[in-house]
């Protein structure tokens, strides 16, 4: 095979869309290309000897924040052993601030930005001349009708065993400096009707999972519309087969027509992820955010107590110029609408994106290595930030995982943040450890907690047992498989 297109998954059950995207423009190329996915976490050599089994001539890697380290350390054995292959990298996490990159400097060529016409172009070069003398190459943004579909690319086993990413739109037109969409001048649709024919032939195919990546789902009501039609057309027709949903939903934006549509889906077929980020309107400001604040609660609490949809929401700590206090009131503030989940995020510095701008001005200290999380602010000292990744990874397994449903609203009462900052406090003194605790001990460790806040022994045994034994709210309790795992282990 003359060309090979990879990348390292952050899980197996993820099938990378941009290399399909790439496959599917590849052109009078495809013939002599491949896709070869591989897991973060995987041994180099085996890496680099699965890919060289094929004998390439050119090997195209696609780099994300979450593999950027493993994938240099392939790129750098690769070039040892077998230094004739032209390795040629893209992605988000090269597309930025790439000559400082060791695994730029490894790597023989480059292509930063969109690489649906840039990357064939750039292979066809490099076999049939005249080569490239230039390792830098700018991804040229094609019309969005010229791009082919990637979607019959997804085999029959990614139908059957992973998550199918599609995406009705690229880009967004929000500026929040955080994301590197941030970058984007505005959102771009392809053509919908072939989008759904594409949607329709994957469902025929036995696909039912389908999360958009699309930053703004809910951005062209119109174009909302015909898609959840689309799904709801689905489940109308195959109740005993339902499809499921995942969309990224702009939390201020939810007039009564899409009220009306989402409020038709039954449960377990739809999720949103709803980025909130923060509730301090100062602080929206000074990152660029353009957000209502009143209408994304209300509309936060709508879709709780008037759909069935699962809610996933998202709030970043370690942003410029807020504290603990101020995050602790939007924390508090977002627990009491009751979403399904709330991820606490720690804030990370992608590459390009304009939140760098305020490192002097904020205190802004980033870790220099992948992920680049925030390790302190002006306002959030070193170990107080740490207290919050720790409170983090305590949320996503006591609250996010669904396992202690009953037990939460005790241990969160009325100061949801301060009240699971003291146990995420002392858990962490009891343990030294933020990962690798049984279920058991962690039901154990939370029992003790419930009595070292007052409980007697004998009802905090039987608060969580109650979780323990399986026993969980009816929206839990009820919800079909697919939505479930989102709600419990």
């Amino acid at each position: 095979m003359t060309i090979i297109l990879s990348t390292l998954n952050a899980r197996y059950a993820h099938a990378s869309l941009g290399l399909r995207y790439l496959m599917a423009n590849m052109g009078p190329l495809q013939q002599q290309t491949r896709i070869q996915e591989f897991v973060i976490g995987a041994k180099t050599t085996e890496i680099v000897e699965k890919l060289l089994a094929g004998q390439p001539r050119v090997i195209g890697f696609g780099v994300y924040i979450w593999n950027v380290e493993e994938t240099t350390r392939v790129v750098a054995m690769l070039k040892r052993v077998a230094p004739q292959v032209a390795i040629v990298l893209g992605g988000p996490e090269v597309s930025h601030e790439s000559a400082e990159q060791q695994i730029v400097q490894l790597a023989d060529y480059l292509v930063t930005g969109w690489g649906d016409v840039t990357f064939p172009k750039l292979c066809g070069d490099i076999l049939f001349g005249p080569k490239p003398l230039m390792k830098l190459h700018a991804g040229v943004q094609p019309p969005m009708a010229e791009i082919a579909m990637p979607y019959s690319l997804y085999s029959d086993h990614d139908i059957a065993h992973r998550t199918l990413y599609v995406e009705a739109s690229r880009g967004c037109p929000f500026k929040c400096e955080f994301c590197l969409s941030a970058l984007d001048k505005t959102a771009w649709p392809f053509a919908l009707d072939t989008f759904l024919s594409e949607l329709e032939a994957l469902h025929a195919r036995g696909a039912r999972l389908f999360k958009f990546v699309d930053r703004t789902f809910n951005l062209n009501i119109k174009t909302s519309l015909k898609i959840m039609q689309f799904f709801l057309d689905k489940l109308e027709a195959n109740p005993d087969d339902p499809v499921y949903a995942h969309f990224e939903l702009v939390p201020d934006h939810l007039p009564d027509a899409l009220k009306e549509g989402i409020a038709k889906f039954p449960p377990g077929a739809l999720q949103f992820e709803i980025g909130i980020q923060s509730f301090n309107p100062e602080v929206q400001a000074l990152v660029s955010r353009r957000q209502d604040n009143a209408k994304a609660a209300e509309n936060i609490r709508w879709l709780c107590e008037h759909s069935h949809a699962h809610l996933h929401v998202d709030l970043i700590a370690g942003l410029p110029g807020e504290d603990v206090a101020s995050f602790a009131r939007g924390f508090n503030q977002l627990v009491a609408l009751k979403p399904h989940e709330i991820q606490f995020g720690i804030l990370k510095r992608l590459r390009g994106t304009p939140i760098i701008r305020h490192t002097e001005g904020y205190g802004l200290v980033f870790d220099p290595y992948p992920p680049y999380t925030i390790l302190a602010t002006k306002d959030i000292d070193f170990g107080t930030m740490l207290r919050l990744v720790r409170f983090a990874r305590y949320w996503d397994l006591v609250a996010n995982s669904g396992r202690f449903v009953n037990t939460i609203e005790t241990m969160l009462g009325e100061a949801p943040f301060e009240n699971f900052m003291a146990f995420s406090d002392w858990i962490y003194s009891k343990t030294d450890a933020t990962h690798r605790i049984a279920l058991d001990r962690l039901a154990a460790l939370v029992t003790q907690w419930l009595q070292v806040r007052g409980m007697g022994k004998d009802a905090a045994q039987a608060l969580v047992g109650s979780d323990y034994a399986g026993e969980r709210p009816k929206q839990v309790a009820a919800a079909p498989q697919r939505q479930a795992r989102h709600l419990a282990a």
